[in-house]
């Protein structure tokens, strides 16, 4: 059975690698003719206390949305061509997670997304989103490896 790819959906997380990748999904979308998501998951920082948590003020989670929005409508319109069509999605939760409704949602084909090459402890520290992706997600990854320097 072959399948076309209509719906890439790339995730950034504005790093050197996620462009890299989404700079391979844009060829891909522009060779397939394909539409072309982004998205760009974010959590706001909640610190567990003695007493009960902290958690950002309203002010600061509308600043880190703002900032966000920003960045990810400069990635389109700095890195998308025409021809190809993209749809920015800014989404708050953790980014495995909003990768798997949106392939959902979206009815996405396929996952194109960077990994950042961490080893060891730092792997350990910072986790893979995109290993867990790759483990969970129900649509094809193609994993675009950080270039060397």
């Amino acid at each position: 059975m072959t399948q076309t790819v209509q719906r890439i959906l790339c995730p950034v997380d504005f790093s050197e690698p996620s462009g890299q990748a989404l700079d391979y999904a844009v060829t891909l979308a522009s060779t397939l003719g394909a539409e072309l998501h982004l998205l760009h998951a974010y959590q706001l920082p909640v610190y567990a206390l003695p007493d009960g948590a902290l958690i950002p003020s309203a002010e600061l989670a509308a600043s880190v949305s703002s900032e966000a929005q920003e960045a990810l409508d400069g990635l389109v319109n700095d890195r998308i061509p025409d021809g190809v069509v993209a749809h920015p999605h800014l989404t708050e939760g953790a980014p495995y997670l909003e990768v798997e409704r949106l392939v959902k949602e979206l009815d996405i084909d396929l996952v194109v997304m960077g990994t950042h090459g961490r080893t060891g402890f730092a792997r350990l520290l910072m986790g893979s989103v995109a290993e867990r992706v790759i483990r969970t997600c129900p649509v094809p990854v193609l994993s675009v490896p950080a270039e060397k320097p």
